[in-house]
């Protein structure tokens, strides 16, 4: 899938071939890409082994630079660290916890990817529900105003009276 990923010091923007991988443990990228690219890599404070899906030592070693930037894809925006290692003709694997996270819809057979579900962590929110206001009368009595106006709000209730909210 094709995302865009901006680099946070110049805002330029790199459009990138995104492989979703769910048997990879963590966001990937090429190293050699990002240095074509110009990615400011920083290195990390411990370096992490890699192994291939086979079992075997990435030909890269262990990872010990990441890239921070901003990642788009169909109007979703994010903050992502991406490791970097040797991926040859791969750019960018998205592996499981970014999966995890977004719950993507797949549709395989069409080959789209579409960002319906809603992530709290990447701050994607529900839409609001609707909820139903209604005035209350004076003359109404207790019972009716308790049905309507939230328990924590009773002792404010005289000013979802008729002559308090007017």
């Amino acid at each position: 899938m094709k995302v865009g990923l901006e680099k946070l010091e110049s805002h330029e923007g790199v459009a990138v071939r995104a492989l979703l991988d769910s048997g990879a443990t963590g966001l990937f990228m090429d190293m050699t890409f990002a240095k074509e690219k110009g990615f400011k890599m920083e290195r990390m404070r411990k370096p992490l082994m890699v192994k291939n899906i086979d079992g075997t030592i990435n030909v890269g070693e262990a990872i010990t630079h990441q890239v921070e930037c901003n990642m788009f894809f169909k109007g979703h925006v994010e903050r992502v660290r991406i490791d970097m290692c040797n991926l040859e003709k791969t750019e960018v694997i998205l592996g499981m916890p970014w999966l995890a996270t977004h719950n993507p819809e797949i549709e395989w057979e069409k080959g789209e990817v579409k960002m319906t579900r809603y992530s709290p962590i990447c701050g994607k929110k529900k839409p609001e529900e609707k909820r139903e206001v209604k005035r209350v009368e004076k003359d109404e009595n207790e019972e009716v105003l308790r049905k309507l106006v939230p328990k924590k709000f009773w002792k404010w209730r005289k000013v979802f009276g008729k002559r308090e909210s007017e």
